[in-house]
């Protein structure tokens, strides 16, 4: 028995529409779009920021920038796969958890830019 091409669909599942398939890359891109603005800030952070007043600080704003970025591009790595799968079995979307990390995430990068901004 020979593969099913994506999108084919079996007797027991019609094909998946492509548009879905699209809408899940777009999501995918933005996702990764956002990871590589982090990238970018945290870079930006630790070459063209002066020192702060506080020791560490300045490479803190910067790794927590860089590992949010990370964590993003992974996660929407992993999302798009999941709901790419998903959508081909015909089976329910889990919720995504990259929304709660990025809230979380940018919640620590502020509180670092406010301690090193405000804190004499």
């Amino acid at each position: 028995m020979e593969d099913q091409d994506q999108g084919q669909g079996t007797p027991e599942q019609p094909p998946l529409d492509y548009r879905f398939t699209l809408a899940n890359e777009r999501t995918f891109l933005a996702w990764i779009r956002t990871a590589l603005g982090l990238l970018a800030a945290g870079v930006a952070v630790h070459t063209l920021v002066q020192p702060f007043h506080h020791l560490g600080v300045r490479r803190a704003l910067s790794l927590s920038c860089i590992a949010l970025a990370v964590a993003l591009a992974t996660g929407a790595y992993t999302h798009w796969r999941d709901v790419q799968g998903r959508m081909e079995r015909g089976e329910p979307l889990r919720n995504s958890l990259l929304v709660p990390i990025l809230a979380a995430g940018i919640a620590v990068v502020s509180v670092f830019a406010a301690v090193a901004t405000v804190w004499p």
